[in-house]
């Protein structure tokens, strides 16, 4: 059963009435032909969906991306990896069930994978703090990196997270220390690194995961410094002006590719990854595919100048502007 949006709604409804004439015909005991009439309210349905995905303001992306449905890192690592097997741990604190990944192979080929998992249903969401790492998570991600660059290992990660977690406790244990360690181990990397934004990538916990030679994003996903209602709440004292900040923050795929933070924007199924997961992890494959013969040729001192001059150099048109 696909869960609608509040702004497919009218979407919603013609499904629901065509849905309704079958069941009535279903019901009936006498013959009743009503799948005419049923398959010009799909047909409607359809095009209207296909309107409303066309002009998709950045407030509707946002909603997209963080759509309850939208497939995860593990879902991902399922469909697109072979041989994968979990590490867990920092070595240090504990695990942390907000970033899951190990050791695999993609397309045969040997790669480390990590990702933000946010859970599928209210026990695993929970498990999972919804997405929103801890300072072990992060702590984590260094080692699998640590790994990475010691065999000479792609890295290849899923970002889908509102945001690094700001509890107490997280911060006690030195939340921000861990976020800029695991940046600045992606800078380090020899070795390919390559991003997906998959769904939200929320601040400086997406940052830690994303500071890759070649960032992707799925056409509905978005990447901000801040998540609109934040903003809204800091620069209005309202969190109901989201949709403003939202146009502001440009957090869209497509904004962020005109600013050359994102390389490669991957085409999602009409309605949203959440719609057709198997089309979803095709083109993903294909996209990921493509990145690492990019990057594939490439001398491991070379992968490392090239990501800190890409970086250093958004900064330089940043400060130009």
């Amino acid at each position: 059963m696909t869960n609608y949006l509040e702004f497919e709604k009218p979407v919603a409804d013609l499904v629901g009435k065509a849905e309704e004439l079958r069941a009535i015909a279903r019901a009936s005991e006498e013959p009743t032909d009503v799948e005419d009439e049923a398959s010009a309210l799909d047909a409607k349905a359809a095009e209207l969906l296909e309107d409303l995905y066309g002009s998709l303001t950045p407030w509707r992306k946002c909603q997209v991306a963080r759509h309850p449905d939208r497939p995860h890192t593990q879902d991902y690592i399922a469909a697109l990896f072979t041989d994968y097997t979990p590490l867990a741990g920092d070595r240090n604190f504990a695990d942390d069930l907000a970033v899951m990944g190990g050791l695999c192979r993609f397309d045969g080929q040997p790669v480390v994978v990590i990702g933000h998992e946010k859970g599928n249903d209210t026990k695993s969401r929970i498990e999972r703090n919804f997405g929103m790492a801890r300072p072990e998570g992060y702590r984590k991600a260094v080692r699998l990196m640590d790994l990475a660059e010691r065999f000479g290992l792609p890295v290849i990660t899923l970002v889908d997270t509102a945001g690094a977690y700001p509890g107490k406790g997280a911060e006690e244990r030195g939340q921000s220390e861990a976020i800029a360690r695991s940046t600045e181990k992606c800078l380090q990397l020899t070795v390919p690194l390559i991003s997906v934004i998959i769904g939200e990538g929320g601040s400086g916990g997406a940052v830690a995961f994303a500071t890759a030679n070649r960032v992707a994003m799925l056409e509905h996903s978005i990447y901000s410094v801040i998540s609109p209602e934040g903003c809204a709440s800091i620069l209005w004292k309202d969190a109901e002006k989201m949709r403003e900040a939202a146009e502001a923050l440009r957090l869209t795929a497509q904004d962020l590719s005109q600013l050359g933070v994102c390389d490669r924007i991957i085409e999602e199924p009409m309605g949203g990854a959440h719609r057709d997961k198997d089309a979803t992890f095709d083109t993903v494959r294909g996209a990921i595919a493509a990145m690492l013969g990019e990057l594939g040729e490439q001398p491991r001192d070379q992968l490392k100048s090239n990501r800190r001059a890409k970086y250093l150099a958004l900064g330089s048109k940043g400060l130009a502007a």
